[in-house]
């Protein structure tokens, strides 16, 4: 049975729409004027030969008279580039609203950042409840665009937060929610591609020693630079041999060379921070301009102030100091560059502002990721409206959700499920045929509670849970390589679930088809025995089967535990499922017929 579609989003439907015809127009008409320009400026450029044969070669016209197709050749050099620029910035804008569409018409896993980079199969439940990859939550989520928003967004869906900052973070993101244009700007910060320099690594840098006596040579190098100048101007004269000249310029290429090994160490350094650094500015300068109501918004404000600084605009004086050190590969620039030491005095000035503000960047950087996080929540929540905010709050261990849906299935494809687990029922075994859906409520569990946790909305009518860790296994495999049987890496995956359940906070154990890989009596021996240590640990969860064997598992954890069940019919040789949890244990398999119906001989 199929769910019916979701009438709710279709606010954030009809506005997108709508942006995304402006920007297509404005885009195609921009893409007519570029051209337009284009040509105009090869005429003029043809032009401007021919006037200047018969102005040079001919003396037919005078000469000034190549001035005006000059002016014009560069007044249309500059248009073009601000119509190509605007162009641009309205094609991202248009990808913005196509993405946007996708997610709201459920055809999002073709489209956006898929997170790859963040994948850690060591993680208790990042693999099995689809976190990173293809299809994923953070693909759904994510529409950061520097290093350091899809960093802090990948960090909060690992872990979660306690219920004071979930709490201040929902605040945020409701705030946020209907700020569409805030989104927009935030679009249009830099390319798709990542900065290649991880914001890691700028804090790392930011925190290193810094040399000594910095001032005083910064000071004796623009010494030596005035020192080379007069010498140089004076011997021109003649009010000094060159020998005093030389002498200046030596002194100043023997500082040069002492420099040499610090100026290359802050070029590798700092060599590909230009791009995540100048959307690191501009994330700082919309949060420190923005009227903030919410608590946590405000302390994002607060974290960016330093006296009569701003970090926006020291991220940007940084930016344009690395940025000029580009200025030492221009073939004309070169020879001049190594007169007035520019690499060396360059390299020393980021190290100076290094030596300021260095203390700060970490701090900068944080705001900027959580920033961008938060704007991805609330576009997250104004385009699924259908979903609410949990309540995320210490005290007995539960999870109870109303109508709980899979936050990676179209609306259309979902089935709303109601699920409680509390200290009087704390494990669910879960019975079924394959195909019935009982992987899918496993991990509409677990994406839910993982929503629940980093301060998102949740996909389901209500939702309530105390601070839980989450532990999975589901996807485990064999491993040539390793040389490991699949049953002996899921005994491993249990282990490492078993050992979750000694944390701070009680743990929520998603295990499907436990114990698969191995026969029926030591499949129940076994599944009894670690579903019954995780209860005394004070764990609650699911436990799904297809072997009925498993359902006397629960019979004998009650009254903790209770068995509940997918159903199926096969009807005219297809399997037919509602996806609905029913109380008790599966009563009938169909595998035989299914398999009769499909031409087997069984």
């Amino acid at each position: 049975m199929r769910g019916a579609p979701d009438p709710s989003n279709g606010a954030a439907l009809s506005l997108y729409e709508t942006r995304l015809s402006d920007a297509e127009t404005e885009a195609r008409a921009l893409s007519g004027q570029e051209r337009s320009i284009g040509n105009l400026r090869l005429a003029v450029f043809l032009s401007a030969i021919a006037i200047a044969w018969f102005a040079f070669d001919r003396d037919a016209i005078p000469r000034v008279t190549l001035l005006a197709p000059v002016a014009l050749f560069v007044g249309l050099m500059v248009r073009h580039g601000r119509v190509i620029a605007r162009r641009e910035r309205v094609e991202r804008l248009a990808a913005h609203y196509r993405h946007g569409l996708a997610r709201v018409a459920g055809t999002w896993p073709d489209h956006g950042n898929r997170g790859d980079r963040f994948t850690d199969v060591d993680h208790p439940y990042a693999a099995d409840l689809d976190i990173f990859g293809r299809g994923s939550l953070f693909q759904l989520l994510c529409t950061a665009r520097s290093a350091t928003g899809q960093g802090t967004l990948a960090a909060w869906l690992c872990g979660g937060a306690d219920p004071e900052e979930i709490a201040a973070r929902q605040g945020a993101v409701e705030e946020l929610r209907n700020d569409v244009d805030r989104r927009e700007r935030l679009a249009l910060v830099g390319e798709d591609a990542v900065s290649a320099i991880d914001p890691a690594y700028l804090s790392e840098w930011a925190k290193r020693p810094i040399s000594g006596g910095l001032s005083r040579m910064r000071l004796f190098a623009a010494l030596l630079v005035v020192a080379s100048a007069t010498t140089y101007v004076l011997q021109g004269l003649g009010v000094v041999p060159p020998a005093v000249f030389l002498v200046a310029l030596g002194a100043q290429a023997a500082f040069g060379m002492w420099r040499r090994e610090q100026n290359q160490s802050v070029i590798r350094s700092l060599e590909l921070a230009p791009a995540e650094l100048d959307s690191l500015a501009i994330l700082l300068e919309q949060i420190e301009t923005s009227d903030f109501v919410s608590p946590r918004l405000r302390a994002l404000q607060a974290a960016l102030a330093e006296g009569d600084a701003t970090a926006s605009v020291e991220i940007a004086r940084l930016n344009r100091r690395i940025q000029w050190l580009d200025a030492r590969r221009n073939i004309l620039f070169a020879p001049l560059s190594i007169f007035v030491l520019w690499t060396t005095q360059l390299a020393m000035a980021i190290e100076s502002w290094r030596e300021v503000h260095g203390p700060h960047l970490e701090r900068w950087l944080r705001a900027a990721g959580e920033y961008e996080s938060l704007c991805a929540l609330s576009g997250f929540a104004f385009e699924q409206p259908s979903t609410c905010f949990p309540t995320v709050v210490a005290g007995d261990r539960h999870f109870t959700a109303t109508a709980a849906r899979h936050p990676l299935l179209p609306y259309e494809r979902g089935v709303a499920n109601d699920v409680a687990l509390d200290d009087a029922s704390r494990l669910l075994v879960v019975s079924g045929s394959n195909m019935s859906g009982k992987s899918t409520l496993l991990r509409t569990i677990g994406t839910n509670a993982v929503l629940a946790q980093m301060g998102a909305p949740v996909c389901a009518q209500s939702l309530s849970q105390s601070p839980l860790r989450i532990g999975t296994s589901m996807r485990t495999q064999d491993s040539l390589i390793d040389g490991t049987s699949r049953f002996y890496a899921e005994i491993k995956r249990l282990k490492l679930v078993v050992d979750l359940a000694d944390g701070e906070h009680p743990l929520l154990f998603l295990l499907d088809e436990i114990l698969h890989g191995t026969n029926s009596h030591d499949r129940g021996i076994g599944a009894e025995a670690i579903v019954r240590t995780l209860l005394e640990r004070g764990a609650i969860g699911l436990i799904t089967t297809h072997d009925l064997t498993l359902a006397t598992v629960a019979d004998n954890l009650a009254p903790r535990a209770r068995n509940v069940h997918f159903a199926d019919q096969l009807t005219d040789g297809e399997m037919v499922f509602d996806y609905k949890m029913h109380e008790g244990p599966v009563r009938k398999s169909n595998a035989l017929g299914l398999m009769r119906a499909i031409g087997l001989e069984v």
